[in-house]
């Protein structure tokens, strides 16, 4: 009888969990895509066997207009429409904090053909590579992994 308590609210539990409902990163809305409002690149260097904080972006304004940024952190941009991005970039010391003297910005410019597909997920990076790299170079990828890597 005491081992048949713990089964059996081990079980009760597991049904329960079994039977909310699956869990979304929000749905996102027909004709749009979703861009990162801000993002940080870090890169991991086998050599040093660490992590290397590369430079952050933050996406400042959209055709002049402050982001309206979803609860996920993203913003809702439509397919096939050319839009004026405003950048904010920062880079960060080895401990992640930002460096102040570092910000700079930058505009990244949106073209009809950008976002062709609707329903993804895009990320803005600050630069192509996390580590080895100067200015503010906004960077489109569907990940949040650097475009390249560092040799």
């Amino acid at each position: 009888m005491p081992r048949i308590l713990p089964f059996l609210s081990t079980l009760l539990i597991l049904s329960g969990c079994q039977s909310l409902p699956p869990a979304t990163e929000g749905d996102i809305p027909p004709g749009t895509v979703l861009l990162s409002t801000q993002h940080c690149l870090k890169e991991y260097i086998k050599d040093l066997d660490k992590f290397h904080f590369g430079p952050c972006l933050k996406v400042v304004s959209v055709n002049g207009q402050a982001p309206l940024a979803r609860e996920d952190g993203f913003i809702e941009l439509p397919i096939a429409t050319a839009l004026h991005l405003e950048t904010s970039c920062v880079y960060r010391h080895a401990d992640g904090t930002p460096i102040p003297a570092t910000v700079s910005t930058a505009v990244f410019e949106v073209k009809h053909d950008t976002f062709t597909n609707a329903g993804k997920r895009w990320y803005l990076h600050a630069h192509k590579q996390a580590k080895d790299v100067i200015g503010c170079e906004p960077t489109l990828a569907p990940s949040v992994y650097p475009t390249h890597g560092t040799n």
